[in-house]
């Protein structure tokens, strides 16, 4: 953290300096390392063992926060009989899997009881089909010897760690989980998170004032990139996209994604809403408010898949914004080949960075695996503004939605992504409008309303007026109306609504993303702007959705009674028959703590008084998760699809849902190879930010940062005759790169079960273009898909590392064959990786056939 998040490693230091204990899990010494009390080496790719292991320790010493645990969590829910877990058989499957599908049958996962709204409970955690002794089972074998077999951390080491976790944790204590892309990049990522949830839970740590879990963002609105995404299979404010074939209408989407109760039971308004900002007065009851023109998913239609449509010539052209897929993509070898294959190829960027150059001087063009005359893709580059030179929103990790202002113009013709996608939009419209053909309606319907500025640039404060919502019929001089005309100079819309309560689902309110709603209301006042903090939880500063509510589920900061669990940790309470306190309550404000529903009630009058968790039908933190994940209800332990040794708890090494991606180009090393004997990580560096476009074009970073380098042990070193700064080789099946060594004690070989196991480390940020220059880390990478989001495995894989220079030119062919022979093998050679054609896993699991050539 301190290294790739320096700014907010300050914080982390105050805290240290008011007493707090630092615990530092990496397997790295880097400059997080040296600040914290407690240095924790670890195997990468082991998180859910670590976490399992203190997750055992809790449980079977009673050190859990029984009142929070009872009253907030699921602990106490009854599973249905035929749910089956991993441990029943060692073999790493949950009850339900399809071998045929590759995918869960999750019908089992359910509670007892009315659905997910009444569950069957039992406050004494006795019963045995409870979560709470399903949970103390699943983790039964995650010991501190386990911990060791799998780890490499010894048990006095893990044992401190859990000490020192349980000691700051309870009714007047809290303590915070940081992570970033080393625990998300994974083949099990999101499970890794769940097992630090759980553990939060089990502590009372969640929705408290100085706990919770804390996702460190690659910049500074990664947060925002989801909240209103630019992924495919969401909509803003976390609205599942419709899939087709079961979803074809508008009624048949909401009755699959309306909940009971709860406030998801509101999903027809945040909907509806939607679809009014994005057609507004095309959009009506008679039309479904325009559902038949939003898009639906059919398969996978993540980056890779399009990657390998790209590859097998499927897709004539590419828009590529603000991303360096020739980088910071897995496979990036495989990355640049496939861009030959375009037709047209769009780049924004603030440099011309790799992809814009890859036809003329990148390493394939080089070895003669691409001819420039050969490359028929057309490319087109954009200079793009940078943050400083256009203005608009941040959304942080804490969900704080900050407003930056425009500090200079962009230098010549570089322009904002706002104008860039503005100004596409005028036109695809345009040309939409002077067809006939049905396929250009959904373009013809769009309500592209936006005021802009003499050079073209859309105002946006208008945008976030529209992310706010309103009131659709316009309402001549009506209070509270921003922006009420439209390009035409006609009106547009009524007054801003307050917050996400107005919404409807008549179509009397649009809103681009509910959970922003109240951020510019019909007050007037940009609160993503606001400077003036109040209190130390920044009220006055930005906003921070929902309803500028600071720490989110803060019912739990309160006893069931309502009473704050500590003078010290008092955050909400109930006071003169209502909800106060230092936030704003996450809760009705008239619900007594003691409001039991008759069970008929739906919404948030259907959760009980002392249910935090209103996101949830049960109104309960999910230590065990009935519905949502792909590859189980409780977070198990597999080995990456690359590991040096076998799984030892299950008979399964590899997270069976898992998306291979099989193809000749993409290979995996099966467990244990002895041609790929160490363990590979990959990490950021201070000095660079991301793939390099905005750090390594400048000379003063990198001077501070100049080269290519491998972290390596002095053991390791020692064992391939390596000095520090000598040239070696980097191998992996999808290529290899050259780097110098950095041999240093900050990297450490680790006991695995008796076996040594050397781990080193390379950062990412290095490319071929611009004044610094050096391999790119993601050759090394596979392509893979997490079950759940579909994020490649980049921090635990295994390589080789080879004394000497890389060849240049078409001898580095020869070499790697040499070196990683594939040649007449086939390309699932991982015994539980399947072949070319079998169904890819998870819920859009399909038998895509894309097999590349050799």
């Amino acid at each position: 953290m301190a290294e790739a998040h320096p700014v907010g490693f300050r914080w982390v230091m105050k805290a240290k300096e008011r007493g707090a204990t630092i615990i530092h899990v990496d397997p790295r010494f880097s400059r997080t390392s040296a600040l914290a009390n407690i240095w924790v080496p670890i195997r990468a790719g082991s998180d859910i063992t670590f976490l399992g292991g203190i997750i055992h320790h809790v449980i079977e010493n009673e050190l859990f926060f029984r009142d929070y645990v009872v009253h907030y969590t699921n602990a106490s829910c009854i599973l249905r009989d035929d749910y089956g877990d991993p441990e029943d058989n060692a073999d790493g499957y949950f009850s339900g899997w399809n071998e045929n599908w590759r995918a869960y049958e999750m019908e089992s996962w359910q509670y007892k009881g009315e659905g997910l709204s009444y569950p069957e409970r039992d406050l004494t955690l006795q019963d045995p089909q409870c979560v709470f002794q399903k949970l103390k089972r699943h983790f039964a074998r995650y010991t501190p010897k386990m911990v060791e077999k799998v780890c490499g951390v010894p048990p006095a080491l893990f044992q401190k760690v859990a000490d020192t976790l349980v000691r700051a944790s309870g009714p007047d204590k809290t303590a915070a989980i940081c992570y970033a892309v080393g625990w998300t990049q994974h083949s099990k990522g999101v499970q890794i998170i769940r097992t630090a949830s759980i553990l939060q839970l089990l502590l009372g740590n969640i929705g408290r004032p100085g706990g919770g879990i804390l996702a460190l963002r690659g910049h500074a609105s990664i947060q925002g990139s989801t909240d209103i995404p630019t992924l495919y299979d969401i909509l803003p404010g976390y609205l599942a996209m419709p899939q087709g074939g079961d979803e074809e209408t508008l009624q048949k989407y909401l009755d699959a994604h309306t909940p009971k109760t709860g406030l998801w039971s509101n999903t027809p308004a945040y909907f509806i809403s939607l679809l009014k900002a994005y057609y507004g007065k095309s959009a009506t009851g008679e039309n479904d408010f325009g559902y038949d023109w939003l898009p639906k998913i059919t398969a996978d239609h993540s980056f890779f898949e399009y990657l390998y449509d790209m590859a097998d010539g499927k897709m004539e052209g590419m828009f590529l914004i603000g991303q360096n897929s020739a980088v910071g993509a897995p496979n990036t070898r495989l990355q640049r080949r496939s861009m030959a294959k375009l037709k047209w190829f769009v780049i924004r960027d603030m440099v011309e960075t790799e992809p814009a150059r890859f036809w003329r001087d990148s390493a394939e063009i080089e070895r003669g695996e691409l001819r420039t005359d050969e490359i028929e893709t057309e490319v087109f580059f954009f200079p793009a503004a940078g943050h400083a030179e256009k203005e608009g929103a941040f959304t942080n990790t804490q969900r704080l939605l900050q407003w930056r202002e425009k500090a200079v113009e962009p230098p010549g013709d570089s322009r904002s992504d706002a104008w860039f996608i503005h100004q596409l939009a005028l036109r695809l419209i345009a040309k939409a409008t002077a067809s006939d053909d049905p396929i250009d309606e959904p373009l013809r319907a769009l309500d592209w309303w936006y005021p802009e500025d003499e050079f073209g640039e859309p105002t946006m404060e208008a945008v976030l007026a529209e992310i706010n919502g309103w009131k659709t019929e316009p309402q001549p001089n009506a209070e509270g109306v921003l922006f009420g005309r439209d390009r035409q100079g006609q009106q547009h819309h009524g007054p801003q609504v307050a917050d996400y309560n107005e919404l409807k689902a008549d179509g009397s309110t649009a809103c681009g993303a509910w959970i922003y709603s109240g951020v510019f209301n019909r007050d007037g006042v940009n609160k993503a702007n606001a400077r003036q903090s109040k209190d130390y939880l920044g009220h006055g500063w930005g906003f921070s959705w929902p309803s500028d509510r600071r720490i989110i589920y803060n019912r739990a900061s309160a006893k069931p009674n309502g009473e704050p669990w500590s003078e010290r940790k008092k955050l909400v309470w109930w006071e003169s028959e209502k909800w106060t306190g230092i936030d704003v309550p996450d809760f009705k404000a008239s619900k007594p703590p003691d409001y039991r529903p008759r069970g008929d009630e739906t919404g948030l009058d259907g959760q009980r008084g002392d249910a935090p968790f209103i996101l949830h039908e049960d109104g309960l933190g999910w230590m065990y998760v009935p519905k949502g994940l792909q590859d189980g209800p409780l977070p198990t332990h597999y080995e990456p699809l690359e590991s040096p040794v076998r799984n030892p708890l299950y008979s399964r090494d590899t997270n069976p849902v898992v998306n291979w991606f099989t193809r000749n180009e993409n290979r995996f090393a099966p467990p244990g190879d002895p041609r790929f004997p160490y363990v590979l990580t990959t990490y950021r560096l201070t000095e660079h930010h991301t793939g390099g476009g905005m750090s390594r074009f400048l000379s003063h970073l990198s001077e501070l940062q100049p080269e290519m380098f491998v972290e390596i042990s002095p053991e390791l070193a020692a064992k391939l005759k390596i000095d520090n700064s000598d040239y070696v080789c980097i191998v992996s099946l999808r290529g290899a790169i050259e780097a110098r060594a950095l041999v240093s004690r900050r990297i450490q070989p680790v006991k695995l079960n008796g076996k040594t196991v050397h781990q080193v480390a390379i950062p990412f940020h290095f490319g071929a273009a611009g004044p610094l220059r050096g391999n790119a880390a993601n050759n090394l990478v596979a392509i893979s898909g997490e079950p759940n989001v579909t994020i490649m495995e980049s921090k635990a894989l295994v390589c080789n590392i080879i004394p000497g220079r890389l060849p240049r030119g078409p001898a580095f062919l020869d070499w790697l064959e040499r070196n990683a022979p594939q040649a007449g093998q086939p390309p699932n050679l991982h015994p539980e990786q399947p072949p070319p054609g079998a169904p890819t896993g998870g819920r859009f699991s399909r038998s895509h056939g894309r097999e590349g050539k050799t």
